[in-house]
């Protein structure tokens, strides 16, 4: 009976720190908690983040099982990649697509993103539609184009293809003029990068500075890995409460 009892003690263990090292070193897992990246992300999807996506950098690997600076392998990180990343400042986990590369000067003008003096493309697509209801855990209402919308009524936001000028194509929302529409031309610094939200008025980024409440320029130490891929998608304030499941969100590939 004793030698049953350790023994399946001993498989729980190991399994713990299987699953321990599986997280540290490959894979973390990450559950959206805002709508800065609707709709290609939505508040409740579950997803796992490929630290192993640009080689391990301080925030992928840990110093005592990593104990050198820089980049050991891994692709480069290209734009149009959606990346988790650590905040410059207060180090919390922020999610948003890579849009400008080391070196890259970006500038918003009229709500129109510039790469390296040329424009993004923007096509309409379409309204992205969602309840005005609490969303998740933080109990957030969406942003509508509707002004003073009730609770239960649709909320809706303008819909557009963005086709970067190296002809990467991706899904971006849009609820007007704001005040993020326009910015000054910033010239992306060395083993930096300039990340966006795909829902445009909706996100600080790095279109605003980090002492102002924005992310800045993002260093690549910072960068925690790619996501790929939702495994799982939950609309209620809980992944416990089945009856809110997206089931067409599982295993849906992050584009």
């Amino acid at each position: 009976m004793k030698e049953k009892i350790y023994e399946n003690v001993k498989t729980i263990v190991y399994a713990l720190l299987i699953a321990g090292i599986f997280r540290t070193l490959l894979f973390q897992p990450f559950w959206i908690p805002s709508g800065s990246m609707k709709d290609t992300l939505l508040i409740g999807d579950f997803l796992f983040v490929n630290k192993m996506s640009y080689g391990y950098s301080r925030h992928s690997c840990p110093w005592s099982l990593c104990p050198f600076s820089g980049r050991l392998f891994g692709d480069e990180p290209e734009r149009g990649d959606v990346i988790v990343f650590k905040h410059p400042v207060h180090k919390s986990d922020y999610i948003k697509r890579l849009v400008g590369l080391p070196g890259d000067r970006i500038q918003m003008v009229d709500g129109v993103l510039h790469i390296n003096e040329k424009p993004s493309v923007l096509t309409p697509d379409g309204e992205f539609e969602e309840l005005f209801e609490r969303q998740g855990p933080m109990g957030k209402y969406p942003q509508c184009e509707e002004r003073g919308g009730s609770t239960g009524n649709v909320c809706t936001k303008s819909k557009f293809i963005e086709e970067f000028p190296d002809g990467f194509r991706h899904s971006v929302l849009d609820l007007g003029p704001s005040f993020s529409d326009d910015t000054r031309a910033l010239t992306v610094p060395e083993d930096h990068y300039f990340f966006v939200g795909d829902n445009r008025d909706n996100s600080q980024d790095s279109r605003y500075p980090s002492n102002i409440g924005g992310v800045g320029f993002v260093p690549f130490e910072n960068l925690i890995g790619r996501a790929d891929r939702v495994i799982f998608s939950s609309a209620g304030r809980s992944m416990l409460y089945f009856w809110t499941w997206r089931r067409d969100r599982f295993f849906k590939a992050i584009q």
